[in-house]
This record gives structure tokens, sequence and C-alpha cells, in this order.
């Protein structure tokens, strides 16, 4: 069972920066999409952001355009997340996933990803 593993996480001030990072022991990441969701009380996952297989195309939700972003380390095998300017409102549990290109719903829904991450706390105090 693969298993991705996350770190990076924590407490920050608002308008402060984390880096969320991702490793994917067990899985070559040139072959994957690879998005970030995450999960904040009592509301639904949602998508953060995501990488394609090859590193050229990039997707964020539009809360997070201009603050985040998303890159990955082939030779490393781990994706990360570059959080800036970040806010109260970005306070979560943050999920790195794994899905085949052509695996249906894509790169925004989490229905099409087949690895998931533990999941890592992020809260930013006002």
């Amino acid at each position: 069972q693969v298993q991705l593993v996350e770190s990076g996480g924590g407490l920050v001030q608002a308008g402060g920066s984390l880096r969320l990072s991702c490793a994917a022991p067990g899985l070559t990441l040139s072959s994957y999409d690879m998005g970030w969701f995450r999960q904040a009380p009592g509301k639904e996952r949602e998508f953060v952001a995501a990488i394609g297989w090859s590193g050229g195309s990039t997707y964020y939700v539009d809360s997070v355009k201009g603050r985040f972003s998303i890159s990955k380390d082939n030779g490393k095998n781990t994706v990360y997340l570059q959080m800036n300017s970040l806010k109260p409102d970005d306070t979560a549990v943050y999920y790195c996933a794994a899905r085949l290109p052509y695996a249906s719903g894509g790169v925004y829904s989490p229905s099409g990803y087949r690895y998931w991450g533990q999941g890592n706390q992020v809260t930013v105090s006002s």
C-alpha cells in the first residue's frame, strides 16, 4: 500500500509563510499528477492546487492564486506547496494526493486521486 508522507505544517501568524512537502516512496512522481487538498473543521475537502505529471501545468483554486505555488522535484520524488501571505481562512488539514493522468474526474476532484497522505495541520492565527 502506497502512503504519501507529508511534512512542514504548523502554526504561523497571518501574513507568514509555510512550505509543505510530500514525499512519495514507492511511486515515480513523473508518472502522476499531484494535488493538494485541504479540509477545515465542518467543511468538505476542497481542491487547493495541482501539478501535471510533467510539471508543465499547474492549477489553483482562485482563493490561493498569487499566494501559493506548487512544484515537484522528480529527482527527489517530492512535491511542494509554498504558501505565502497566509490568512486565517487557510487554516485546515492539508492533504497531498496522486492520480494517474488518465483517471476520471480531472485534477480538481478528489475522486480521481488514488493515493493520499495522512494530512498535515496548518493553523494561521490572526
